[in-house]
């Protein structure tokens, strides 16, 4: 790889808003804040809207407002009856 080129990796801590929940990862991203992670170790902090923990394809309280097939909706649409 060229020297110089490539962004600093290092790692850092993500909060979600949502839960509170924080986990450590590597990133080459930053911030000005920063937290006092259970290594004792200081860290930048990301906060991030989403993440595992509250996502709802990862906790499984997914909604699914319409259930209907393709050709469930294709009869729907055009008013047709089932035979």
């Amino acid at each position: 790889m060229k020297e110089s080129i490539h962004p600093e990796y290092h790692k850092v801590v993500f909060m979600d808003l949502n839960s509170g929940f924080k986990f450590m990862s590597g990133s080459t991203k930053t911030s000005s804040e920063t937290i006092e992670w259970e290594d004792g170790n200081t860290y930048p902090l990301l906060k991030v809207e989403t993440s595992s923990d509250t996502h709802p394809f990862y906790t499984g309280r997914q909604k699914f407002a319409d259930r209907d097939g393709r050709a469930e909706k294709f009869m729907k649409k055009y008013n047709l009856k089932n035979t």
